[in-house]
């Protein structure tokens, strides 16, 4: 009697194991299959991120803090750029907290006063800027430069007005 209880104990502690064995093997599997599938889309996330990256460096060409000639021309002439753009645009935001139209802008406003809202630094010698009277809408191209006596002297080169 003792023996045949030792030996059913046994089988059930083997079906017991094999059963574990099983389960365990099948959660194992399970979770390769899902490292798997993350590792597959973290490779594509950073794909994807590269390319964007790619994007960004091509956007950034064209800008002053993106252009080490440009950020050279004023360390040359003792400026920091950063400091050159937060100057320049404090200056022309500064004309749309005046009366009346922003001086810089070459129309009229015809249904309000010409502001500029947004400015994109190109390189050391221009910006691109919008404006509108909050129905009108264009853009324009300034020049700015500082004169023999560091001064900021900004000029409208180029503007157009969208038609609605």
């Amino acid at each position: 009697m003792r023996n045949k209880i030792f030996m059913y104990l046994f089988l059930f502690a083997v079906l017991f194991i094999i059963y574990q064995y099983m389960n365990e093997k099948s959660i194992f599997e399970s979770q390769e299959s899902q490292i798997e599938n993350l590792q597959t889309k973290v490779q594509k996330y950073n794909d994807s991120i590269e390319g964007l990256n790619g994007q960004i460096m091509n956007l950034n060409y064209f800008t002053l803090m993106g252009n080490d000639n440009a950020m050279t021309y004023f360390e040359n002439r003792g400026f920091e750029a950063v400091e050159v753009e937060a100057m320049v645009s404090d200056q022309i935001y500064d004309f749309n907290l005046q009366k009346g139209n922003n001086p810089l802008v070459p129309f009229e406003g015809m249904a309000g006063d010409m502001k500029i809202n947004k400015l994109k630094f190109l390189n050391h010698k221009w910006i691109l800027a919008d404006f509108t009277d909050n129905t009108y809408w264009g853009e324009m191209i300034l020049e700015y430069y500082f004169n023999d006596k560091n001064e900021l002297e900004l000029t409208p080169i180029a503007s157009f007005l969208y038609q609605n």
